[in-house]
């Protein structure tokens, strides 16, 4: 019957195939090579390859682009990371991450130029010698360790050991945020205890005990000896003060003294 639609025609596969060739000659020119077609496989996964216009960099090598004519509003915006081995949503810049989700609609790359255009349509209420001509204000430039804005992830593997994955060396602090109180918090560890004495070579002691513990047996033995001699000199005395005391007595005539 003629009300029946004719059913659609099957795709032709020639032509999927050569918008195929087509996009990976594209994306070779795009990339400049295979080695970065692979690495932008790599990194994002996207197919067709994604394409667009380079809108900046930030300190770390992140690299950021735009395209509203080929790609629905959410997925217009993305970034190409810098360490395509060591990257996350966090290694994105703060300044940056407000464009990526739509918070703003110029990157900081222009984002000087973008508020100096507003400005000159915003009417002056009153004359200033600010130097300020807006209400951002100053800012200080930012240095995170490698470029990491999460500071949880600067943290060592192991005591002592050092995180090969981030780039921090061995015996080197954490970053990561402690409460107060906490054991690892450097500000709530108790003060070292206050040394009493050394015993030379780098041996500070604290107390008896501890410096018996750092003692080799040389100097065991000659600390066993000065206590023997210095015993044998108290005893020595005691008889001296005793025989000096007997004298005075029988001088004083204090009769026979037993002792």
């Amino acid at each position: 019957p003629r009300y029946f639609k004719q059913p659609p025609k099957p795709p032709n596969d020639g032509t999927m195939v050569w918008s195929v060739i087509n996009n990976v000659r594209q994306g070779l020119k795009y990339r400049g090579g295979w080695k970065g077609l692979f690495e932008h496989m790599y990194t994002n996964g996207d197919y067709p390859f994604k394409m667009g216009t380079f809108m900046g960099a930030d300190a770390a090598g992140n690299r950021y682009y735009e395209n509203r004519v080929d790609y629905p509003f959410g997925q217009h915006r993305w970034v190409e990371p810098g360490d395509i081995h060591n990257f996350d949503s966090s290694s994105i810049a703060p300044e940056w991450h407000g464009w990526m989700t739509s918070m703003t609609d110029e990157p900081p790359s222009q984002e000087e130029a973008y508020i100096a255009k507003k400005v000159e349509a915003i009417a002056p209420l009153c004359d200033s010698d600010a130097p300020a001509v807006h209400n951002v204000g100053h800012r200080e430039t930012l240095f995170n360790f490698h470029h990491m804005h999460n500071q949880s992830q600067i943290r060592s593997r192991g005591y002592g050991i050092g995180n090969p994955i981030v780039g921090l060396p061995a015996d080197a602090p954490d970053a990561y945020y402690t409460q107060p109180g906490s054991p690892y918090n450097d500000a709530s560890r108790p003060p070292a205890p206050m040394m009493v004495g050394d015993l030379g070579k780098d041996r500070p002691y604290k107390n008896e005990m501890w410096a018996e513990r750092l003692m080799t047996p040389e100097e065991k033995q000659t600390k066993e000896r000065e206590k023997e001699l210095s015993a044998a000199l108290q005893l020595e005395e005691v008889h001296k003060s005793k025989a000096t005391l007997m004298a005075a007595r029988r001088a004083r005539g204090a009769g026979t003294i037993v002792g």
